[in-house]
């Protein structure tokens, strides 16, 4: 597919996002690809603030802010009316969190799944309740800390696959993007406005203040994510044809992704360890699919 993305800016310099937010990195990207013709839909997350407070804005295109487990079924509520209203040609973007996704919203993303309702629904994922004090999630990984799961008292859940959960619904597309690999991921954001029905893109946001790492290191960390394969980037078609889009070239350990960030600090080396040997069983279930469904 041949990308034409316009240079123009949708989002204001000087956000009150924390330096090095990954998120505010993925709605720039987000933006520039869905162009001026789009409305963002956003619940209770980090963007709620970074967007702006009224009369304020930091987004050149409509916002509207709604609940925390709303952003879904409130974004088919904005393309129903558009249509009505004869306005075909505007994309509806529900723009939520992990928190807001994975957990809070996941009712609502699985009704307007159900329906095959033609919004695209974009999750950024910094991995834990960052707006409000970095509380885990169900995306926060095995053994990270927070302030609900202490280093002494580790998160002792492994994350939530959302893909699979989406590939289950059997939606046109679902996919995973990073910050780090720009152009896959505006690949992917205009594939989902060119395509019919409900469109679900996951894109991992590093947080440095919830990770415990300089902000100067956000992008690189995404990229690491990707070159460690702890979080693979690949495309699923009516739940049906996967596609991986980014086999690294490369073995990376996941410790030198995890020794950058404070969160991680408190592992052993046979917690590491078996990290590893969990990723890889993981890459080898991702490529067996790639092979056997069709």
């Amino acid at each position: 597919m041949k990308m034409e993305i316009p240079k123009e800016e949708y989002l204001y310099s000087g956000t009150i996002a924390c330096p090095g937010c990954g998120g505010t990195l993925a709605m720039r990207y987000a933006l520039q690809t869905l162009g001026k013709k789009t409305v963002v839909v956003i619940p209770a997350c980090c963007w709620t603030n970074i967007a702006g407070f009224f009369p304020s804005t930091s987004l050149k295109v409509p916002i509207l802010h709604t609940a925390f487990e709303t952003a879904a079924i409130a974004a088919v509520g904005v393309k129903k009316g558009l249509d009505i209203l004869g306005q075909k040609d505007v994309s509806v973007l529900a723009w939520a969190g992990d928190g807001g996704t994975f957990d809070i919203g996941i009712q609502a993303i699985s009704g307007a799944a159900e329906r095959n309702d033609d919004i695209i629904y974009i999750c950024y994922d910094n991995e834990a309740y960052m707006n409000t004090g970095i509380q885990r999630s169900s995306a926060t990984p095995w053994g990270s800390w927070t302030s609900t799961t202490p280093f002494d008292q580790p998160k002792d859940k492994p994350k939530k696959n959302i893909i699979e959960i989406m590939a289950a619904h059997r939606i046109p597309y679902s996919a995973t993007a990073s910050i780090a690999y720009p152009e896959d991921l505006k690949r992917k954001i205009l594939k989902a406005k060119s395509t019919k029905g409900m469109k679900f893109v996951h894109i991992l946001t590093p947080c440095p203040p919830g990770w415990r790492c300089p902000s100067e290191l956000a992008v690189k960390l995404a990229r690491l994510a990707v070159q460690t394969k702890i979080f693979p980037l690949y495309e699923v078609e009516n739940g049906k044809k996967y596609t991986i889009n980014l086999i690294p070239e490369r073995k990376v350990s996941v410790k030198e992704y995890m020794k950058l960030q404070g969160r991680f600090r408190h592992l052993k080396e046979e917690q590491i360890n078996m990290i590893q040997r969990n990723v890889e069983m993981e890459w080898r279930n991702l490529l067996r699919k790639t092979k056997s469904i069709s």
